[in-house]
């Protein structure tokens, strides 16, 4: 047999068929086996339901499958785009289904695509590169217009390793590692240096395996760690490293004004000291001044285009290569032939030598000895018998070579630290040194002094931003050919070489430099040069024009990444105030975002000390870095299913060790900071908790809640719980209308203001019907009653049953909601108010039987009569009572409910009253004294009264009212079995319609009399109606003949008692709590149960009716 081929209708548009031998997705080729005549029918067949043609045009067109792709939105938690997995959009509906060789599985095809479909949009599916427009909501409506997107085809090492290297090393290498290393010795240098790079390796190690846990779109570690922790954290730390990523941009403009204004171009400063003691402000006050412009310009800068800024990336770089292999080369130089940077020493004191040439206090010009610049500074004139400075009288002034070289030996002097406090004179310990200091002279004399106070821990916080900027490899991950491979191997890499770069440096910066030079900052004893730039080969220039433009790029990125983190964090929608930074200009760049990136770098110019700013950036840097290891080490321990990353070399034990150090250094860097960054991020993390938007990232603090509450649930025994733990767990039994609208919407204020938010509540319904017809109405019903609970802020579960009949299902939820020991204990519903006007007495039964349930269920039973009438949780009840009619001893809940109120403030106000019934036997003078030690010891405030209730004689209105309600019953039992009777009758009359024509009529047996007769419809009526109105004329004379029960005339009499009295005292009160008696062990008398009830309530507007569940809830021990 030859090939049959079938044409598959695409989404409703006609196409031809493919030519035999040509391939398409639309035409399945089908070999249908020889299997003789049978095979021939069943062709034919074939042929005529999918349209089989043994001629076909050469010319027709196949319809082919079109897979339109979008951009991918992240945000919601759901993929935008069409996506090939289960949860499809409604566009692909239809294409999915194509081949009958699959007929077994079309019904599930439009949910559950075909293999081949799926993998055939895989490999489709590509990711945006980073820009800004993977954003817009412009991509949504371009559709065919869109360009192509290019394939990323970076590597690691332009994708990764070059822009962490970049964005590593910068400011601090240049301007204070030589200082850092003067001040703490090598030793403890290498331990900063140590401590930092350890950090940032075991952090890139934990973000590799985030990184390589599936795709990271942009927002870098924002996106890792808000999908990994959840919004709350997310978000916290999205913001925390914002922040931490625009003060970085501070930190490089001030970076480059102290470069530009220290060692290119002094003579531009504005603010000039006219005092050596204002050279600090003055210096501050230039680089707030200039550091404002520089912001400015970059700002206008990236706002124009951040093409040019990436254009210049790499100009950039190569300045910080060429500057760091510029110092190697130095440093070997020094072996051979050391720089000639001599620095002056007044006895072992370090001068500032920019205003002298000559270090010498006199000089000889010609064969005339006169005194030198140096003199004039230390003297009040230039004569030689001027009164000088007595330091400077008794020392002698010395140079030491600034450099000595490698092989000098300085390397033993530079170990140890030399730490002090503000305005402290740098010394050479080795120089002799005769008299004193006196501060109050040496602050206006030309000595080079500590201008802050320095301690190990505010170097490692100065020194932390110089390992940051691990994330930039990250953060281009959809620019990379394989992102997972290259940002592990990378970032990894990148962190090695710098750290190498970073130990190296100490030692040799303590191997070839003299202490003092490593310890003036300015270097103001060599000339103002920089200190790192008197080490470097061939020129100082080389390093200043270096870090300068370093600078300058570094600041340009932190300006253009700030801002789009940012928008990352807007488009989010997790925070609702920053919802304005998400709009940008039609090319997608965040201009809002920028104009407030700009103003909070600002801050950090204002402040104008680079090391003031560091530990600032430090603190929002490490609690990043901590929340990586965190999201790490918690996906790891949680063995996610849909954790396994493609980078293997992690544990959960190395990212809690980074985590801890992350921790511990913000801590050493500066605690006070510390503080105030984690109650920034704990504020931020309260607020998207408490406004921000519902998001469902599938992160792992969610799993860590699934954990925790499984541990808790396991732990939490069945049992039930110690009396002082009792609370009372709602079941709140909701009724709904016919469009699945809440009723009594009233009953969860009234659950909210029982419970303040503590303790278990489950919102239970039930819907009749069956779950294969009700599931959409069940989901509605959820959705409505989780909306109401919203707006009531009732914290708790929704629970909707399908079920045959309502009384099943009222049943199944008292008896399987909860789980665990998690189980409610109480049962909370609303009082049938029109059981007496409803024709269907199924409703009140269904009430009767779910007291019954709930008793046999040992639970509590709250019915709250005219719950529509109960205050909202915006009311506020003013002087008013809360009236107990304690009758009979229930467990002490008639005691509790009420203190539960009025932990809430609508109740606040109202206060407790409990009345008590006595008998004629009863002392009710020491039942008062007896109730009122009885609360002391509950610790209840509360009014005591004692009602006594005497033996009357039972009233003939008693008498009336129990018959009235007797001969009620008796009637609604009648009209039942009427209604049964006539169903009956119809029933048979249709059995008898439908029976076999040949059946044998006469053998019926018909009537009570059982005469044998031929039946017919007509007679089957008449014969029934006569014997309804023989048996009607019946009950009727038994109505008026009835005498009322005795027990339902002292149950009456015993309601009617009752009800006047509760009546009489508390038609005022706020709400009346009362015992609810149980219904009769005999069915027969339920009728009359609701109306006893009914006549217990009259009168009383709000009443809470209660029954104990069997058990002790209160106690007076502690």
């Amino acid at each position: 047999m030859g090939e049959r081929f079938v044409v598959v209708p695409v989404d409703g548009v006609g196409g031809g068929v493919a030519v035999d031998g040509e391939h398409s997705d639309a035409v399945v080729s089908d070999p249908a086996p020889d299997t003789g005549s049978g095979g021939i029918e069943e062709e034919k067949e074939a042929g005529e339901e999918d349209s089989v043609f043994e001629q076909q045009d050469p010319d027709a067109v196949v319809p082919i499958l079109e897979y339109n792709r979008e951009p991918n939105k992240y945000g919601d938690g759901v993929p935008k785009e069409n996506s090939p997995f289960i949860n499809n959009t409604d566009n692909d509906k239809g294409n999915s289904y194509d081949g009958t060789n699959m007929a077994l599985f079309e019904e599930e095809m439009d949910s559950n695509p075909m293999v081949s479909s799926l993998l055939n949009k895989l490999a489709n599916y590509t990711n945006l590169t980073q820009g800004a427009q993977e954003h817009e909501e412009a991509d949504d409506d371009e559709g065919p217009k869109k360009k192509a997107v290019k394939s990323p085809q970076m590597g690691t090492f332009m994708g990764v390793y070059l822009p962490c290297l970049q964005n590593i090393l910068g400011v601090i290498l240049f301007l204070r590692l030589t200082w850092i290393v003067g001040t703490a010795g090598i030793l403890e240098s290498l331990a900063i240096v140590g401590l930092c790079c350890s950090c940032t390796m075991l952090t890139a190690i934990s973000m590799s395996a985030i990184a390589t846990n599936g795709v990271v779109p942009a927002g870098g570690s924002y996106y890792m760690i808000s999908r990994s922790l959840g919004p709350e954290f997310g978000g916290a730390v999205g913001l925390c490293f914002y922040l931490g990523t625009t003060f970085a941009g501070s930190m490089y403009i001030l970076g480059t004004i102290e470069i530009l204004l220290t060692y290119i171009v002094p003579k531009a400063a504005i603010f000039i000291a006219e005092k050596k003691e204002d050279e600090v402000d003055a210096l501050l006050n230039n680089m707030r001044v200039y550091g404002t412009c520089c912001l400015a310009l970059m700002s206008i800068v990236v706002f124009v285009g951040v093409k040019y800024v990436n254009k210049l990336a790499l100009v950039f770089l190569a300045c910080v290569i060429l500057s760091i292999l510029s110092i190697y080369a130095g440093v070997i130089k020094t072996i051979f032939e050391p720089p000639d940077f001599p620095v002056c020493m007044l006895g072992n004191r370090t001068l500032q030598n920019n205003n002298f040439d000559t270090c010498s206090k006199l000089e000889v010009i010609g064969n005339l000895t006169v005194t030198s610049k140096l003199w004039q500074l230390f003297c009040d004139g230039p004569e030689l018998n001027a009164t000088c400075n007595e330091y400077f009288v008794n020392n002698n002034v010395t140079e030491v070579q600034g450099i000595p070289g490698l092989t000098s030996g300085v390397i033993s002097e530079n170990m140890w630290s030399e730490y002090g406090p503000l305005a402290m004179l740098v010394e050479n310990k080795k120089l002799s040194s005769v008299g004193g200091s006196d501060p109050a002279t040496d602050i206006y004399l030309p000595y080079v002094v500590n201008d802050i106070t320095t301690f190990f821990t505010l170097l490692v916080g100065i020194y932390f931003p110089s390992v940051t900027g691990i994330m930039a490899g990250s953060n281009r991950s959809g620019d990379l050919r394989d992102a997972q491979k290259s940002i592990p191997v990378g970032t990894i890499l990148a962190i090695a070489t710098t750290s190498f770069i970073y130990v190296t440096c100490v030692v040799l910066f303590g191997g070839c430099i003299e202490g003092v030079l490593l310890r003036d900052k300015f270097g103001d004893s060599v000339k103002g040069n920089l200190v790192i730039g008197t080490l470097s080969w061939p020129s100082p220039w080389v390093i200043v024009i270096g870090s300068f433009f370093s600078c300058c790029g570094a600041g340009l990125q932190s300006l253009t990444g700030a801002p789009r983190l940012l928008q990352a964090i807007a488009r989010d929608g997790i925070v609702p105030f920053l919802q304005v930074f998400g709009h940008g200009k039609a090319n997608g760049e965040p201009t809002w975002a920028l104009l407030l990136t700009a103003g909070i770098c600002e801050i950090g110019i204002l402040i104008a000390s680079l090391d003031a700013v560091a530990p600032i950036l430090s603190m929002f840097f490490l609690m990043c870095y901590l929340f990586v290891n965190l999201a790490c080490a918690l996906q790891t321990l949680l063995r996610t299913p849909n954790w396994r990353p493609r980078f293997k070399y992690y544990h959960w034990a190395l990212s809690f060790l980074g985590m801890s150090l992350c921790l511990a250094l913000m801590f050493i860097c500066s605690w006070y900071y510390a503080i105030v960054a984690m109650a920034i991020a704990t504020c931020i993390y309260k607020y998207i908790e408490y406004r921000g938007a519902e998001k469902e990232w599938g992160d792992g603090i969610r799993g860590l809640s699934l954990n925790a509450a499984r541990y808790a649930l396991i732990r939490l025994e069945e049992a039930p719980p110690h009396t002082k733990n009792w609370r009372p767990q709602l079941l709140v039994l909701l009724n709904l209308d016919s469009d699945q609208v809440v009723k009594h919407s009233r009953l969860l204020s009234f659950t909210t203001q029982l419970k303040a938010g503590k303790g278990l509540t489950i919102v239970g319904n039930v819907l009749e019907g069956t779950y294969l017809t009700k599931d959409a109405e069940a989901k509605r019903a959820e959705q409505n009653i989780k909306s109401v609970m919203t707006a009531e802020r009732t914290k708790g579960f929704c629970h909707v049953v399908v079920s045959s009949n309502l009384r099943d299902g009222f049943s199944h939820l008292i008896q399987s909601a909860g789980l665990g020991g998690m189980k409610h204990n109480s049962v909370l519903m609303a009082w049938p108010g029109n059981w007496k006007q409803s024709n269907d007495p199924q409703s009140w039964k269904n009430f009767i039987e779910t007291v019954r349930e709930t008793t046999a269920a040992h639970q509590a039973l709250l019915v709250a009569k005219n719950v529509d009438s109960f205050p909202t949780n915006q009311d506020r009840l003013g002087e008013g009572t809360i009236d107990v009619w304690w009758v009979v001893h229930d467990g002490g809940m008639l005691m509790l409910l009420p203190f539960l109120l009025r932990q809430h403030k609508v109740w606040r106000k109202c206060k407790m009253r409990i009345f008590t019934v006595a008998q004629m036997d009863d002392n009710s003078i020491q039942m008062k004294k007896d109730l009122q030690m009885f609360l002391y010891h509950l610790r209840l405030d509360a009014e005591v009264e004692v009602v006594e209730m005497h033996d009357n004689d039972i009233s003939a209105f008693t008498y009336e009212k129990t018959l009235v309600m007797e001969q009620r019953s008796q009637m609604l039992k009648q009209m039942q079995l009427s209604r049964t009777e006539r169903e009956r009758e119809a029933q048979l009359i249709h059995d008898r319609n439908t029976a076999s024509h040949a059946a044998i009529n006469d053998k019926a047996e018909t009537g009570p009399d059982r005469v044998h007769m031929t039946w017919t419809k007509e007679k089957l009526f008449t014969e029934r109606n006569r014997n309804r109105e023989a048996n009607a004329n019946v009950a009727v004379r038994d109505l008026f003949n009835m005498k009322p029960n005795q027990s339902n005339v002292r149950r009456m009499h015993t309601a009617i008692k009752l009800n006047e009295v509760v009546v009489n005292k508390s038609q005022g009160a706020h709400l009346v709590l009362l015992n609810m008696p149980g219904p009769p062990k005999n069915r027969g008398g339920d009728e009359n149960y609701m109306e006893f009830l009914e006549v217990l309530l009259e009168g009383l507007n709000r009443v809470l009716l209660v029954r104990g569940g069997g058990r002790e809830v209160i106690t007076i021990y502690s």
